[in-house]
């Protein structure tokens, strides 16, 4: 496969609207932005437009589990969010994206050019990527075949 058409994954999830959420408000937001984008994930930038974290479904189910009657619409989402943030450029390939997420058991991973957030992956991105390689390899071998 020719490095142009590995960064196909990159360059289709550029054409998608970035959708994510401001540090200072409220995980209820989230929820709502997650809810009506069947989503799993958000960027979360702060004031300076700076990615500083990521919240996911996760995250927010991990809170709902220490506290049954907690108001999601008065807690902030710097106080849950992931601050560690693991991000990638878009010369990435995606088998090195699925790599970094088997590694680090993690679904989403925000790209970044220049410290600006500019799309993010999801493991449904890559899977689906690499299945569409597999199957474009196999119909070159067959081409062989035949």
């Amino acid at each position: 496969m020719t490095s142009e058409n590995e960064n196909n994954l990159i360059s289709k999830i550029l054409t998608r609207k970035v959708i994510s959420i401001n540090e200072n408000q409220t995980v209820y937001d989230a929820i709502k932005l997650l809810s009506e984008n069947k989503i799993g994930a958000l960027p979360v930038i702060n004031n300076k437009m700076k990615l500083c974290g990521i919240i996911s479904e996760r995250d927010i189910i991990h809170k709902m589990s220490e506290n049954k009657k907690i108001d999601f619409s008065q807690m902030f989402i710097n106080s849950i969010m992931t601050y560690k943030v693991i991000t990638c450029n878009t010369n990435i390939q995606s088998n090195e994206l699925m790599k970094i997420m088997t590694i680090n058991k993690i679904r989403h991973i925000p790209i970044l050019e220049k410290d600006l957030l500019i799309g993010i992956v999801s493991i449904g991105d890559v899977v689906k990527r690499l299945l569409e390689k597999f199957n474009l390899e196999n119909e070159e071998l067959k081409s062989w075949l035949y």
